[in-house]
């Protein structure tokens, strides 16, 4: 284990503390927002005090200390620190500041609550605005934190106290990593105790990263990202990881429909150094608002959208007429919105682009309009691969998803099944993917060839033939669906075991009955 593993590994541990510890009565997934608030509260402030001590050290002034400056003085910077951040805070309210006299102040309460609100209120009439208005919204300093005014403020100065000790390093050097990786990690314990409400908006890293490498694959920079159910943000994130931020040219951009987690995704932005200015993550319905007309096409677009939901679908009449939809004839069912992300997508995807959508498997061999739509994609050769995946991969279901690959310019008009059902680690209550997994899938999607139980490169015929199913199970037979089984041998073998269970049976019986003669 190398240096940056054991500092992740000892900072896993004192999150999980805090956690543990400072809860008390609190439900965690309520308590998330909390420790979450606070950790962005802690990072922006650092991230503010940088920016301003480096440039004064720079203008000669060796000691230059931002959390030491008067806020008249502060104040003078205050549009170039806007213009360059995106949001604004007085010395007196960074996080060591108010951190430093906590145990004192006996409205700790109001006064975060009002800091909050002014660096919401700093990017008002900006162009920051929209990235940075509402970002505290759920960090509301309610009775959840305790019935008292006292006991609030209590629980509060040992939030800030342990948030402030967690050992993110110099922040010149690599906390913003470390920064990201807490959160990362703080979500992905809430989620797998908070089970689906905790779930649905939250894929494993390990799923995010397949998606993005089977995106990227040979690239070394893309123009921008898309997710139109980005959630937490996560899945956007992982390019900045893979390629570096600085390679994804454009920026990120997302759409979620849900406000809490609309909230999440733009901390999760912040708090992994992408300024206000690389990403757009808007609030909505994508499938009847969509907010990114403005943006499209996109290079490179993953998803894990919501699973089989109900949409407006043909009960809105303009729907059918929409250019996104239009194409397949047919809307996908009002009762399930699969497909209809899936043509979004398809839709908003460059010539030259690629997608990665997990789906639930109903979609791929489900009849109806779901089949027609899938005919459509199948015709106009837009469907690359079809991954299997392990079952209970995910939070809050245990279902076997599978991933969806689509591009507008492919070389041949075959599709590529790939069984990757095997391919997991057991981690505790749930199944992963190992850096070994990924790879050994990653090579079977570029590889492009078929491969004993593993893959299968299906010609378009064959497809078509096979009425449009594109499951994977239908191309691949694993061990267990090859295993014949011989009812006449299985029946013999039953009427054995009878006979010999009888047997004893009298046996016992006749035991029993000299016993009982004795």
């Amino acid at each position: 284990m190398n240096k940056k593993e054991r500092e992740r590994e000892e900072l896993h541990k004192t999150i999980w503390k805090i956690a543990n510890e400072l809860r008390g009565s609190v439900d965690g997934w309520d308590f998330k927002q909390y420790v979450l608030g606070l950790l962005f509260y802690r990072f922006i402030s650092e991230n503010i005090e940088n920016y301003v001590n480096e440039n004064q050290r720079k203008a000669g002034i060796k000691d230059f200390e931002y959390r030491k400056l008067s806020d008249a003085d502060a104040l003078m910077g205050k549009t170039a620190i806007l213009e360059e951040k995106g949001f604004f805070i007085l010395p007196s309210e960074l996080f060591c500041n108010i951190r430093k006299g906590a145990q004192y102040n006996d409205n700790l309460n109001v006064v975060i609550s009002n800091i909050f609100n002014n660096i919401e209120s700093s990017a008002r009439g900006t162009a920051s605005e929209n990235d940075v208005k509402g970002l505290f919204d759920d960090f509301t300093i309610d009775n959840k934190l305790g019935n008292t005014v006292d006991e609030r403020n209590e629980k509060l100065v040992k939030l800030l106290n342990a948030i402030g000790d967690l050992n993110f390093g110099e922040y010149e050097d690599n906390n913003i990593d470390l920064f990201g990786d807490a959160y990362e990690f703080l979500m992905t314990m809430y989620a797998s105790s908070a089970g689906k409400s905790g779930g649905e908006f939250f894929t494993p890293q390990e799923v995010g990263e397949l998606l993005a490498r089977i995106v990227i694959m040979d690239k070394t920079s893309v123009n921008k990202v898309y997710d139109p159910a980005c959630g937490s943000g996560g899945l956007l994130l992982k390019f900045a990881k893979i390629l570096g931020k600085e390679n994804v040219r454009e920026g990120f951009f997302g759409q979620e429909i849900n406000l809490t987690t609309y909230n999440l995704a733009r901390i999760n932005m912040f708090l992994h150094n992408i300024n206000y200015n690389k990403f757009n993550i808007a609030r909505g319905d994508t499938l009847v608002h969509p907010e990114h007309w403005d943006d499209e096409p996109f290079d490179a677009i993953v998803s894990n959208p919501p699973y089989s939901i109900k949409w407006a679908g043909k009960s809105n009449p303009i729907l059918i007429n929409d250019e996104r939809f239009a194409p397949a004839g047919i809307l996908a069912p009002e009762s399930k919105a699969d497909l209809a992300f899936t043509m979004h997508m398809l839709s908003w995807l460059s010539p030259k682009g690629t997608a990665a959508i997990v789906e639930f498997p109903g979609v791929l061999y489900r009849g109806g309009a779901e089949q027609k739509i899938r005919q459509y994609m199948i015709d106009n050769n837009f469907v690359d691969t079809v991954i299997q995946l392990p079952i209970n991969l995910f939070f809050g279901t245990s279902i076997a998803t599978c991933i969806l690959v689509l591009k507008k310019n492919k070389q041949d008009n075959n599709i590529l099944f790939v069984d990757a059902s095997d391919e997991f680690e057991n981690s505790s209550n749930k199944n992963k993917l190992s850096e070994i997994n990924i790879k050994n899938i990653i090579k079977l999607v570029k590889d492009r060839k078929s491969e004993d139980k593993k893959a299968y490169l299906a010609p378009y015929d064959e497809i078509k033939n096979n009425n449009y199913n594109i499951s994977v199970s239908s191309y691949i037979r694993n061990d267990i669906e090859e295993e014949t089984i011989d009812i006449l041998s299985v029946n013999k073998e039953l009427k054995e075991l009878f006979q010999k269970e009888q047997m004893l049976r009298n046996e016992l019986n006749q035991i029993i009955d000299e016993l009982e003669v004795e």
